[in-house]
């Protein structure tokens, strides 16, 4: 294994405490070799816990300060990667003691029913964030366990996990993503078996009510897919509302948080897109990236002096060759996670 940089371990305080006088915990030299390799699966775990990018990357780090500190006294009765889950899974239960939920528009109530009325948003809530893959992409290359690390860092599932009070929560990700046994679950969570499947129980019936389609579970882009979503690009760029909404499923779903308010079906998407998005033709330029597993563009919008400025990150789930759901999430600070450039020059042209 390649030995992690105290950058890359995140430990930077550790060593400017060290420096301070404050000695180092036994065997913590050996500590960035014996945990090189989980930061991103340690991420996607933080991530599906909290529904937030930003605050993965933070726990983890707590995670390995911890395990940094508490290394000298691990005595190997289980592997060091169980034994960092375990740290991660209680970091995250102790940061969302007291916090609300992070929700879409569409946790929050019925669909708007008029797409050209004034959008309201609120920055008040904690909305659900999406994830950039290569922050918690797996490095197997067997097709099986690619789809499976997709399917639970998709966007419906994460946003379907924080309707579930944090336990159980926690519960649920230990025993279906990470195929704990129960007894390796109740140790880890100071409980007992019989709790575990009390609350995996209960998990399982509020996620049945989420619509967790398997039409929607494969995230392979074929050819048909991919010349979908050329056009859907090409269609943004030329303002072409009614070749968007052709590539929509009937029943589609477009939310776009902070906005509170979610469209449903073409009709009231493309009214919302042609009343609501202040571009014109050749105004909206699309980049692509990847997100939760799912395509993915961060769309741009023209300014003044011609240049292209940060607008919204769109993260699509598809069924077959349409999109059956889009969140536009109007937080241009994501663009630099997901390796979108800052902004576009006035020369830049979308489509042949």
């Amino acid at each position: 294994m390649t030995q992690l940089s105290d950058t890359e371990t995140g430990l930077e305080p550790v060593a400017a405490d060290a420096r301070e006088g404050v000695a180092a915990p036994p065997g913590a030299a050996a500590f960035p070799a014996v945990a090189d390799g989980y930061r991103r699966e340690l991420t996607a775990h933080c991530y599906r816990m909290t529904g937030s990018m930003h605050d993965a990357e933070d726990l983890v780090q707590e995670t390995y300060l911890r395990a940094w500190r508490a290394y000298g006294g691990f005595e190997g009765r289980s592997s060091v990667r169980t034994w960092l889950y375990r740290i991660a899974t209680n970091v995250c239960l102790t940061a969302l003691e007291g916090k609300d939920r992070r929700p879409l528009p569409t946790g929050l109530g019925a669909p708007a029913s008029e797409p050209g009325d004034t959008l309201a948003s609120s920055t008040e809530i904690s909305w659900l964030e999406p994830v950039a893959d290569p922050l918690v992409a797996g490095e197997s290359s067997d097709p099986a366990s690619i789809v499976g690390e997709r399917e639970s860092i998709r966007l419906a599932f994460i946003a379907a996990l924080q309707h579930l009070p944090a336990r159980q929560r926690a519960v649920l990700v230990l025993r279906d993503v990470l195929r704990w046994r129960a007894a390796e679950v109740a140790e880890a969570l100071d409980t007992t078996e019989a709790a575990v499947n009390s609350a995996l129980q209960r998990a399982h019936a509020q996620l049945s009510k989420a619509d967790l389609s398997q039409d929607t579970m494969d995230t392979t882009l074929d050819a048909e897919k991919q010349a979908m979503l050329d056009r859907y690009v090409k269609a943004f760029w030329d303002k072409d509302i009614a070749s968007i909404v052709s590539m929509l499923t009937t029943d589609a779903v477009w939310e776009m948080p902070p906005f509170t308010g979610w469209y449903s079906g073409r009709e009231a998407i493309g009214a919302l897109i042609d009343t609501q998005c202040p571009g014109g033709v050749n105004d909206m330029p699309m980049v692509p990236t990847s997100a939760n597993g799912q395509p993915a563009f961060g769309l741009y919008l023209r300014q003044p002096d011609g240049t292209f400025a940060p607008f919204h990150l769109q993260v699509l789930t598809l069924r077959g060759a349409e999109v059956e759901h889009v969140a536009a999430f109007f937080d241009v600070t994501l663009f630099a996670k997901f390796g979108l450039p800052a902004s576009l020059p006035a020369g830049y042209v979308t489509g042949p």
